[in-house]
């Protein structure tokens, strides 16, 4: 088989040579790129004649998908697959694996991370003691004794109730899967409106798809606490960012910890979360640490293992 890495992993060249050299003996080919491109002809001609393309979050469309000749797997190196052409793989029946599991802690632990930002003003913090500031104006929240609404209880979702029980809160959760495992760790499943009403913390973690694509309305929005933070780690087309803005901005809700957006960063000047007040942004690297990626690449090359032997691991549904 011809397998090529059409982007870098994020690991040492080290623990990418051994990986190469083991496909390489059994009788394979492998070719890696050491830079990203999003350029749809690039991205082609670095597919060429490849039986399996590797990606991360690069945009990998139809088109490239149409002009790949031999590519029979796209070995997904992203929890989210969304970013790929997918109506043209199922077309030319070109399987599609993902990296599910490899970021559910680094992410969970992301999204504590901007609540803990949002309620203690971090930001703030640090501007006023580099200027000679004080902490007046500075008297935060905590989150032991609030309650937390998990949209969506899928692995990192868990993972992070998991986390805001640790600190002390109550986990409510609305997801179309009840989990029993969840509801043993004490969390109340209820509607997604419940969710929005009751929560002081909501935090989202779901996939963006046709059904969930603009799951949070602005109708939802409004229906949150003046006091209530909302966190956003998953993807941002799920949210309506725009009324999300607003909200902030009239004070209809008290602070936001936003990692995704409706295009990836660098963000225009003039999307709305960007001048929103009270909002803690970050370009998009909940997935990003170096155990993370580590443990990326090991799915990846499991995928290709067990699909060259066979027994294909991480299938998506397309």
């Amino acid at each position: 088989m011809k397998i090529t890495l059409l982007e870098p992993l994020g690991i040492p060249a080290s623990v990418l040579a051994e990986y190469q050299a083991k496909l390489e003996a059994a009788g394979h080919s492998f070719t890696a790129y050491d830079t990203k491109t999003a350029d749809p002809a690039e991205l082609l001609a670095r597919t060429g004649d490849s039986d399996i393309a590797i990606i991360a979050n690069t945009p990998y469309p139809a088109s490239v998908v149409e002009g790949a000749p031999n590519l029979k797997l796209l070995n997904v190196a992203f929890t989210g697959i969304d970013h790929v052409g997918l109506a043209a793989c199922k077309a030319k029946d070109v399987m599609v694996c993902n990296a599910a599991g490899y970021s559910t802690q680094c992410v969970a632990e992301l999204a504590l991370g901007l609540a803990v930002a949002c309620l203690r003003f971090l930001p703030a913090c640090d501007r006023v003691t580099r200027t000679g500031g004080t902490s007046a104006g500075l008297r935060g929240r905590e989150i032991g004794g609030k309650t937390v609404g998990i949209v969506g209880t899928g692995a990192i979702g868990t993972m992070t109730a998991r986390l805001f029980l640790a600190f002390g809160a109550k986990v409510i959760s609305y997801s179309r899967t009840v989990r029993p495992e969840v509801e043993a760790m004490g969390v109340e499943y209820v509607s997604l409106e419940e969710l929005m009403e009751r929560s002081d913390i909501v935090s989202v973690h779901t996939p963006n798809n046709a059904e969930t694509k603009g799951l949070i309305s602005g109708e939802l929005i409004a229906r949150m606490k003046p006091t209530a933070i909302f966190l956003n780690t998953a993807r941002g087309a799920i949210v309506d960012n725009a009324a999300l803005a607003q909200a902030l901005n009239e004070d209809r809700i008290a602070a936001a910890g936003i990692d995704v957006f409706d295009m990836e960063p660098p963000i225009p000047e003039d999307y709305p979360l960007v001048t929103a007040k009270n909002t803690v942004l970050a370009p998009h690297v909940a997935f990003l640490t170096d155990e993370s990626m580590l443990r990326r690449a090991e799915i990846v090359f499991r995928n290709l293992d067990a699909y060259l032997a066979g027994k294909p691991e991480n299938v998506c549904k397309l």
